[in-house]
């Protein structure tokens, strides 16, 4: 469920600095709740390491995944190659990139697109659809229909969830019931602001950037 890459100066992008915890290989289906990096980033990385299986996601979250992936992956081979110029001159060892574009295409290859609340069958006794979590275009919340020697179990991971009456994206949809619930908690200790006027903000930002020469 997601496959985050780490943003930020603080971060460290590095393979070694990020390894998986498991091998990509072993793992047989991958569900993405959205498209934004810090969900859908090592995606590329994991193809490179041997994932073989589908990358189920909203039609939406894929094409914007498309977009972004080949983005990352030319800052990752950018950066490299800047690393690498800047080594050579302190015969430094050679920087490899995270993944490169050509692993970015082949991850896309793997997309499995669905639509909102459409039930996906990933083998017998595993059962999931995707209900809008108000985040981010094509962002999903995620309900799992587990089923094992006649238990049944309901697993709901939250994703991103957003704000309501927000412009553009719809307001989340909640889920009822679930047996247990994995929630996001990027913002678990801060209550957001009631309102909001978004497009203030934005002309400031502009401005700011604008007069800093960005």
């Amino acid at each position: 469920m997601d496959c985050g890459l780490a943003q930020g100066h603080d971060a460290h992008n590095s393979r070694a600095e990020q390894p998986f915890s498991f091998e990509p290989y072993d793992i047989d289906h991958v569900i993405i709740t959205h498209a934004h990096i810090d969900h859908s980033g090592l995606l590329p990385l994991l193809k490179k390491l041997g994932y073989k299986g589908y990358i189920h996601s909203t039609d939406v979250s894929c094409s914007l995944m498309e977009i972004m992936l080949k983005d990352s992956a030319q800052i990752q081979e950018s950066d490299a190659a800047y690393a690498n110029r800047k080594g050579n001159r302190q015969g430094a060892t050679l920087v490899e990139p995270l993944f490169t574009s050509e692993d970015a295409l082949d991850t896309i290859e793997s997309f499995l697109p669905h639509s909102y609340h459409e039930i996906v069958e990933l083998c017998p006794g595993v059962r999931f659809r995707l209900v809008d979590a108000g985040h981010l275009l094509g962002s999903a919340s995620v309900e799992m229909w587990l089923e094992e020697d006649g238990v049944k179990r309901k697993v709901v991971f939250s994703g991103d969830i957003g704000n309501k009456n927000m412009p553009i994206i719809r307001d989340p949809e909640f889920i009822r019931d679930a047996d247990y619930v994995l929630m996001e908690s990027t913002y678990g200790d801060r209550n957001h602001e009631v309102t909001r006027d978004y497009a203030k903000e934005i002309s400031e930002i502009l401005e700011e950037t604008f007069t800093q020469g960005g």
